[in-house]
């Protein structure tokens, strides 16, 4: 009877961990996608969902990204940054940490146009 008991827990311990890793994503529904390193040539296409149900479309490639929301779309430049990423032409900027990002106006008070934006596919 002993051996079936230790065969019962692990089973149940399986059973367990595969309900905790199911759970996780489906919390969160979100899967990360990688930001290319500045200097890839290669363009490569992230869409991401930001607060307001706002979408920014952003290609990146060589130093550039090119950033659209709502059918406007700005050209900018990569400007190193400690601990993130920035992206700025004399109108707008796109920045931020990790999995998190910001889209702003450059001039004034920099008010934000799409913020708490995370990657959510790949374009094309």
């Amino acid at each position: 009877m002993r051996p079936l008991s230790i065969a019962v827990i692990a089973l149940i311990a399986a059973s367990v961990s595969a309900c905790v890793q199911q759970g996780q994503g489906a919390k969160t529904g979100w899967t990360p996608i990688p930001r290319p390193a500045p200097d890839e040539a290669t363009p490569t296409g992230i869409a991401y969902a930001c607060e307001g149900r706002k979408e920014v479309q952003v290609v990146y490639a060589k130093n550039r990204a090119s950033v659209t929301l709502d059918k406007k779309t700005w050209r900018m430049e990569y400007q190193p940054q400690d601990g993130g990423f920035r992206y700025a032409d004399t109108a707008a900027q796109w920045s931020g940490r990790d999995d998190l990002a910001t889209l702003r106006e450059s001039a004034g008070a920099q008010r934000p146009l799409a913020y708490n934006c995370r990657p959510v596919r790949r374009t094309t």
